[in-house]
């Protein structure tokens, strides 16, 4: 840059040469290098705003005034500068940060509803082509609704049997995420009186380590019965129809005693495995079945906590997971793919 300026004409030099310079800047980094330059402790005008002490008063207030405004112009044109330079920059992290979702190259990939959706609505048509209405509830739901109306009481040591996720609202433990959709029933038997013919579908969760078999956000159907003369034969019968009908006629259940708090008696019922058609892989632990969920007799406390007659009336219950029929259906391996969002195994189902 020129020596310290004198007059007018140096001035015009001095800023038409810094404008040049900082045009010619091509990133941040290197405007703030110039700009140090240019204005710093080093730079002409600082060398010529220290040589002012040379002079007379007035020759000093006259040159001073001249160096300011030169100041004042070079900041104005750095300033200029940076703002162009920082749109740039903004302009080429968006362009990086940029995701194509454009998956489909020519004529555009439409989308659809998810496996467990389209799930879910197929198995409603299948109830409901049994005779089955559709009921809804809460994901939210109190301590009573999900554990003490279905025979647990605070302390029974059934509740182990579910890795139960509370919120913090109200009393310590008396609000929770569902952990089964069986408070619907509960609602249901307060609303409805017998006789009750319904499902219940819905998202439940638990404190679940995801593995093939498992996810702690899931979606479970249930069912309800309650009628006059109502037996475990008729339980069983519902769910072989239901086997058949869904998954086709190759495809048959069968039931194992089991124990649940709500229902007496009790018994997990399991589906041939439609990975391996019975004759055993990792998905069915080699046994050739996948356990689809639980069933049972209404227990008379669970009727006595709804105000209905267990002398009078009797039902059965069921439950099992929608994610669980997607798997088994579509013969995935794994059912973690179900969360994972990959557009690649989204297309293809």
């Amino acid at each position: 840059m020129s020596g310290a300026t004198g007059d007018d004409s140096n001035d015009a030099v001095l800023v038409a040469e810094a404008t040049a310079r900082v045009a010619g800047t091509a990133s941040l980094d290197d405007l703030s290098a110039l700009e140090s330059e240019l204005l710093g402790k080093k730079s002409t005008l600082a060398v010529a705003q220290r040589s002012l002490a040379a002079l007379s008063l007035e020759a000093k207030r006259e040159a001073g005034q001249r160096l300011q405004a030169v100041r004042k112009q070079i900041e104005a044109i750095v300033a200029e500068r940076r703002a162009m330079l920082e749109e740039v920059a903004r302009a080429e992290r968006l362009a990086a940060d940029r995701l194509d979702l454009t998956e489909v190259r020519g004529v555009p990939w439409r989308g659809h509803l998810h496996l467990v959706q389209r799930t879910r609505d197929e198995l409603e048509d299948v109830f409901v082509g049994m005779g089955f209405a559709v009921a809804e509830g809460p994901e939210v739901e109190t301590d009573w609704y999900n554990f003490e109306a279905l025979n647990m009481p605070p302390a029974h040591p059934a509740r182990g049997m579910w890795d139960t996720l509370y919120l913090d609202l109200g009393e310590p433990e008396t609000v929770v995420l569902r952990t089964h959709t069986s408070p619907v029933q509960i609602r249901l038997m307060q609303a409805k009186f017998p006789p009750i013919y319904a499902v219940m579908p819905g998202r439940c969760y638990r404190r679940d380590t995801p593995d093939a078999r498992h996810i702690p956000t899931f979606n479970q159907i249930e069912g309800l019965v309650i009628d006059r003369g109502i037996s475990f034969a008729d339980m069983a019968g519902t769910i072989e129809a239901f086997t058949t009908a869904y998954f086709g006629p190759d495809i048959h259940s069968r039931l194992r005693p089991s124990y649940f708090p709500f229902t007496e008696p009790s018994a997990e019922f399991e589906v041939t495995c439609t990975i391996c058609g019975g004759d055993g892989c990792r998905t069915c632990s080699h046994t050739g079945w996948i356990e689809l969920g639980g069933c049972g007799m209404v227990d008379p406390a669970v009727l006595a906590a709804v105000g209905l007659d267990d002398e009078m009336w009797s039902g059965f219950a069921f439950g099992f997971g929608i994610d669980r029929c997607a798997q088994m259906r579509h013969e995935i391996p794994d059912m973690r793919v179900l969360l994972e969002n990959d557009v690649r195994l989204l297309r293809q189902i």
